[in-house]
């Protein structure tokens, strides 16, 4: 005891170690002991004030019911007041610098309630976004902030900031035993505060502070707090476009994705990123120019680390503070969803970075993450693995996913890095890993929980997709759940470009020996709903831009690239393209600048983008080109073994429409009388020539218009010009 502790005189005054624990910062219940109490007949008052030297109490209407005694000159009071039942109290503090007014947190009951123990105990509360974190109420007559945290395995928890200067023996919260959650409503928190959780371990060791991982804001990094914000008040006006979604057969619609890293699309005059109003007053239009259906943002998540691009997220719940408020990308949203445009959000429930402010080590225990490193640590990106096993982890993610689609009307997520998720041994070598309860090496929680969330999303939201970054053979991966699947919507096509980018790489006069790269694509190509990409981690970390892979002069780097965007666009499968390569852009991407837009002064790269928004247009357009994407009956061999030209043809059909002829010549010698079978006879049309002069080509062509007769034999064949290095598309007149 120290000197300025005054000693317990009735039974009415605490113990002196008791209020020595609030001193020190060991006491972990302090619901228990301050605020207002019945003690027999009378109402004690105690609270704990750092800096006051005087305290009186009143009611929440003002009337003064006492003053308490200063008990400890750190700050702690108690005292009999005149009150004749227990309510909440306000308290006026005073020192030498002034006064000021504090509404006691220690006087209001818990706003969590025993259903939300039931269900977050069970793991299947699918509203954990309304209760965790810190969400604006209005709690028995008096606005403030509610908070709310996991941390099963701490000693103590503490609310921290502005507010309570930062000092963790203030405002400690409440411990729901049955779920380790701490909750705290405290009154008067306006919105836009920074704060932290400030954690004691079982051990007594002080963690380092933590953002919240509910947090819906958070500060601009390098800054790491959580923030305090309303709920969002967008005024919706999506109905038509969600109502075409959720009615529609995703797989039978045409869906052309731009990429986007929303740091580096565009840059403000002083090299600022742009906030969302400004980009969606830019980019939405541009997309709706040039025809994309989707616009799919890097992770939006906020993350500390700019070279991460999001992937290395420690706010699943918060849009980065990088391009201003939630509300901010509610509007972006809202206003892509009026003229038709959906958005889609790389999400990263793989990893997280293991940043101090963050998951890792939560509660002074790997509460997010696996113990055991070989379970819990990824070698690849030096960041943790979530702990897909335990139900709260498990909620959190659901929830995350929920949340996304709920509050922000999202029309898709894009899950990244699947595999990671569903082996075991991903990245490692014998003996660091630890196999399945069945001696495998997949991740059955990690496929629990990828289903759980794809039945989960789609049951609530039917008009969202869910595609799987997901680079391996594993069976099913956009197969119904209840055919044993993982129930993702679309599944990227990685092998189409891992392929396609390896053929293209190569000098013409070699492609003769390599034809199988093209062809063998169409073995698998309806295993799954595809997603053909061509994405961001095709131009980064050395790789160059599409149009530098290109061999040959710069004409011939550009045909060549003309004639790739033309056969992808005919080929089976949605289509992704990555910001900057619609107009092919020379240097490789980097987060840290934006997009080289002069280019667009030269005819090359202007022809490029010209080219992109026409082979947006003719694929939602024309049926035949995406109402069988996913399906063997939309394609049909017409030339796949003519290896000694380098020249593929197929056709693409949807029942009840014109079929449309995909011809790629993937070399540079211009071939005027070049047969080809076709299904019918009569006038085709050549709707698409990635030679023509418009798009930087040198215009050779067939005129607009194909003939096909039937030969002497029966067939039915046309002889055509095919340009050098293009692609034609034809559709019968």
């Amino acid at each position: 005891m120290t000197s300025e502790l005054k000693e317990a005189s009735s039974p009415a005054h605490l113990p002196e170690d008791e209020v020595a624990a609030f001193i020190d910062g060991t006491h972990s219940n302090p619901f228990a002991s301050l605020g207002p109490h019945a003690v027999g007949k009378d109402v004690v008052v105690r609270c704990f004030l750092p800096g006051a030297t005087s305290v009186s109490v009143e009611t929440l209407s003002g009337k003064d019911i006492g003053t308490l005694a200063l008990r400890h000159e750190s700050g702690f009071f108690e005292g009999t007041v005149s009150l004749r039942k227990v309510q909440p109290v306000r308290y006026k503090a005073e020192n030498a610098g002034g006064r000021w007014t504090v509404t006691d947190p220690y006087s209001f009951g818990p706003v969590l309630g025993p259903m939300d123990d039931y269900f977050i105990r069970e793991g299947s509360h699918l509203r954990l976004f309304d209760k965790l974190g810190a969400h604006p109420v209005r709690h028995e007559g008096i606005d403030g902030f509610h908070f709310a945290v996991w941390a099963p395995n701490a000693r103590r928890v503490s609310v921290v900031g502005a507010f309570n200067a930062w000092d963790g023996r203030r405002h400690v919260m409440r411990l729901r035993l049955d779920t380790g959650i701490w909750e705290i409503f405290i009154p008067d928190v306006p919105a836009g505060t920074p704060y932290k959780y400030e954690i004691i371990g079982q051990d007594g060791q002080l963690q380092p502070l933590k953002a919240d991982p509910f947090a819906r804001r958070s500060e601009l990094r390098p800054q790491t707090a959580s923030v305090t914000t309303p709920e969002i008040a967008q005024v919706w006006e999506d109905e038509a476009h969600r109502a075409h979604w959720a009615s529609a057969d995703a797989r039978r619609q045409p869906i052309s994705i731009y990429e986007v890293h929303a740091g580096s699309w565009q840059r403000g005059d002083n090299g600022a990123f742009l906030s969302w109003d400004e980009m969606a007053a830019r980019l939405i239009p541009y997309c709706v120019d040039m025809g994309f259906t989707h616009i799919e943002f890097l992770p939006i998540s906020e993350f500390p680390y700019d070279p991460s691009w999001g992937y290395q997220t420690t706010g699943l719940y918060a849009p980065t503070a990088r391009f201003g408020e939630p509300e901010g990308f509610a509007r972006f949203v809202n206003g892509a969803h009026k003229v038709g445009l959906g958005v889609i959000l790389d999400w990263v429930p793989a990893h997280f970075p293991v940043d101090a402010h963050g998951l890792r080590n939560f509660d002074g225990t790997a509460l997010y993450e696996h113990e055991d490193p070989r379970q819990g640590f990824h070698p690849d990106w030096n960041t943790a693995i979530y702990n897909f096993g335990r139900a709260e982890v498990f909620a959190y993610l659901v929830n995350n996913a929920l949340y996304w689609a709920e509050k922000f009307h999202l029309d898709g997520l894009r899950v990244d890095a699947v595999a990671s998720m569903l082996y075991l041994d991903y990245s490692r070598k014998h003996g660091e890993w630890v196999p399945n309860e069945y001696g495998g090496n997949e991740n059955l929680d990690a496929v629990r929980f990828l289903q759980t969330m794809n039945k989960e999303v789609y049951g609530s939201h039917p008009g969202i997709l869910t595609i799987a970054e997901e680079s391996t053979s594993w069976p099913g991966v956009s197969a119904p759940v209840h055919t044993g699947g993982l129930g993702f919507g679309f599944k990227w096509n990685m092998g189409f470009m891992h392929d396609t980018l390896q053929y293209l790489a190569r000098d013409a006069i070699h492609r003769k020996h390599h034809h199988n790269d093209l062809t063998f694509g169409l073995v698998y190509a309806f295993s799954e709903n595809f997603v053909l990409p061509l994405s961001h981690d095709e131009v980064v970390h050395g790789k160059g831009s599409l149009v530098a892979k290109m061999p040959g002069d710069d004409w011939q780097k550009f045909a060549n690239l003309r004639a790739y965007y033309g056969f992808m666009w005919g080929y089976p499968g949605k289509k992704l393209l990555f910001m900057g390569q619609e107009f092919a852009q020379w240097a490789e991407w980097s987060e840290e600048r934006g997009l080289d837009w002069n280019l667009l002064e030269y005819p090359l790269h202007q022809g490029m983008r010209r080219l992109i928004r026409d082979l947006n247009g003719t694929y939602r357009n024309k049926q035949a080109l995406h109402a069988r994407d996913c399906e063997g009956e939309g394609f049909e061999w017409l030339i796949a073994d003519d290896s000694d030209n380098s020249v593929f043809a197929w056709l693409r059909k949807a029942p009840g429409q014109k079929a449309v002829a995909v011809i790629s010549n993937f070399t540079p010698v211009y071939r005027e009388v070049y047969s080809i079978p076709l299904p019918s006879e009569g006038r085709w049309r050549e709707i698409v020539n990635t030679d023509a002069e418009i798009y930087g080509g040198s215009g050779k062509g067939n005129g607009g218009v194909v003939h096909a007769v039937r030969t002497a034999s029966g067939e039915i064949r046309a002889n055509l010009t095919l340009p050098p290095l293009a692609t034609l598309m034809l559709e019968q007149d």
